[in-house]
């Protein structure tokens, strides 16, 4: 039967370790911004990938439903937001009442890896 081979020569017995891989570069704002549309992920973005991301709002003002928004469905939809955001109700907008107006972010996707 061998001998097993003692504890201070196992590291010689697996060899160097193995390289560490490449970070990937971070990407650019514009990078980020192209791949947001780039749905179908083929390095072209087509007039219905630009355009749908807008979609769903512009469905929101559409209230009517005709695909026609008329100034009036802005603004309601406008004089809607103005009105929840100025919790004083004194027809003025601080910047923290403005600040309730900015879009909500959606939280990010994990990860289908």
């Amino acid at each position: 039967m061998a001998a097993l081979p003692d504890a201070g020569n196992l590291a010689d017995m697996r060899g160097p370790a193995p390289p560490t891989p490449p970070e990937a570069p971070k990407a650019s704002r514009e990078e980020v911004r192209f791949n947001r549309y780039d749905r179908d992920r083929d390095e072209l973005i087509s007039r219905v990938e630009l355009m749908g991301s807008r979609t769903a709002a512009f469905r929101k003002l559409d209230v009517d439903g005709n695909n026609l928004l008329s100034f009036e469905e802005w603004a309601v939809a406008t004089s809607q937001k103005f009105a929840g955001a100025d919790a004083d109700r004194n027809g003025l907008l601080t910047r923290q009442e403005f600040a309730t107006t900015a879009p909500k972010r959606k939280a990010k996707a994990k990860c289908r890896c």
